[in-house]
């Protein structure tokens, strides 16, 4: 048993920076590297990339990253953790093999954790009754069962840390658990059983600080005027201990900080009943969290207290809802609001000429209302604007038909028109989230570890 583990979450979301994770693997000691690669509407994004090419269907950023790091992870015992596999973990493995094999490295142990997708699962668990009712509205899916274009389960840290029993060094899995990947790290090296909840709660917690990456060191933090050197900012580590206790840091030398407050302000994140934060493997009481600023960028988290997990595994889907469209226009003053306002006013009234309605509009002026609405007072006077009109129906030829009526009113309307950025708006498929619960027992896991 290694005490302490120092694990590191270098990648927040796919598309964070691609950096973070080599600086973790080489700026210090680390043992564990975890990486989040998936999002809700990621998944919808990997199905439709599989239906088309089989061998697609996983975040190839990562295949580069295995191949930009290996020698360092070979070199130093790193462990890697990644939610990459998305709807094909077993190419994104394949991928990985034909990299190891270029460099010329042998005995490298992958492991994949599947059973999280249940797209074609689905006509027969909907025949058998399985509702898979909307958490939010209690609709049934099956009114919507034809629009669907993923579904996965959210699965937990156990899976994996089984494939870390095999020996495995890299492990890919699908849709899992954000703090699952931290957790499972834990669970193998500390031996913790599955019903140990105040332990599983503390590994739920470290992973839950971890898995926005810098946003527990600074990043995204509300006295952002106080983090020094943003451009070098350190992705976040902790120091875990057998007995659940954990210290938040970062490498010694890198930009951002970590205080109460940072981890504080990613603990409240996503958080949901502060009494009854959900997860598959454990229920936790976030109002028993306990932080203490032992040394500079050093947090001790402790006290943590969990609670059995509940019989279901949460189910994310995705599916089809229409099409939108979005156009903007600059507008340059003087009167810069006025004359978008009447851009606008110009706009709809030409589509309802037209005899085009729409399930919903949208008017925005940036600069002034899009993130606020009416709650700040505008200035008497803008010199500049950017006017943004978006749509949404079912009907893509509706669609189709706002998005004509935006270049028109550089010539044809008032005066100060001077941009028209992106080309004309075309139909755009909305993917809408829809989150389900299913029995755990309906869901099989499997996990597999090969050799190069």
């Amino acid at each position: 048993m290694k005490q302490p583990l120092l694990i590191g979450n270098g990648q927040g979301f796919w598309g964070d920076s691609i950096d973070a994770p080599i600086n973790l693997m080489t700026d210090g000691p680390i043992d564990y590297v975890t990486l989040d690669y998936l999002a809700e509407v990621t998944m919808s994004i990997m199905q439709r990339q599989k239906q088309k090419n089989p061998s697609r269907g996983y975040a190839p950023d990562f295949v580069q990253l295995i191949k930009d790091t290996l020698p360092i992870l070979m070199e130093k015992n790193i462990k890697v953790i990644a939610s990459a596999g998305g709807v094909n973990p077993q190419a994104c493995r394949e991928a990985l093999f034909t990299v190891a094999k270029e460099l010329g490295f042998s005995g490298v142990k992958i492991g994949i954790v599947e059973g999280d997708d249940i797209l074609t699962r689905l006509p027969d668990l909907l025949d058998a009754g399985v509702e898979l009712r909307h958490m939010d509205n209690e609709l049934p899916l099956s009114s919507f069962k034809e629009k669907v274009l993923s579904a996965n389960v959210y699965l937990g840290a156990i899976p994996i840390a089984e494939a870390l029993a095999q020996d495995a060094q890299i492990i890919v899995t699908g849709r899992a658990t954000d703090p699952g990947l931290v957790l499972a790290a834990m669970i193998h090296e500390f031996g913790w059983a599955a019903d140990d909840w105040d332990r599983l709660a503390a590994g739920t917690i470290a992973g839950h600080i971890l898995e926005c990456g810098a946003q527990a060191t600074g990043g995204n933090f509300s006295r952002w005027q106080e983090v020094p050197d943003f451009a070098n900012i350190g992705y976040p580590i902790v120091e875990a201990f057998a007995d659940g206790t954990f210290i938040v840091t970062k490498h010694s030398g890198t930009g951002g900080m970590v205080t109460k407050d940072t981890v504080a302000e990613q603990i409240v994140y996503e958080m949901g009943d502060p009494q009854n934060y959900i997860s598959p493997d454990v229920c936790v009481d976030f109002t028993t969290i306990q932080l203490e600023e032992v040394g500079k960028d050093r947090v001790k988290v402790s006290g943590i207290k969990g609670m059995p997990s509940t019989p279901f595994y949460k189910v994310s889907l995705s599916y089809n809802n229409g099409y939108k469209a979005s156009g903007t226009l600059t507008i340059s003053g003087p009167d810069a609001h006025a004359k978008a306002e009447k851009c606008a006013e110009i706009i709809w009234q030409r589509l309802k000429n037209a005899k085009c309605s729409f399930a919903e509009t949208n008017t925005e002026f940036l600069g002034l209302n899009s993130c606020h609405g009416d709650i700040l007072p505008f200035p008497e006077q803008v010199n500049e604007i950017v006017l943004r009109v978006s749509v949404k129906d079912q009907d893509a030829a509706n669609v189709t038909r706002f998005g004509k009526e935006i270049a028109p009113l550089i010539t044809n309307g008032p005066p100060g028109v001077t941009g028209f950025a992106g080309g004309r708006p075309k139909p755009q498929e909305i993917v809408a989230y829809w989150p389900a619960l299913i029995k755990k027992e309906l869901i099989k896991t499997s996990v597999t570890v090969e050799g190069v």
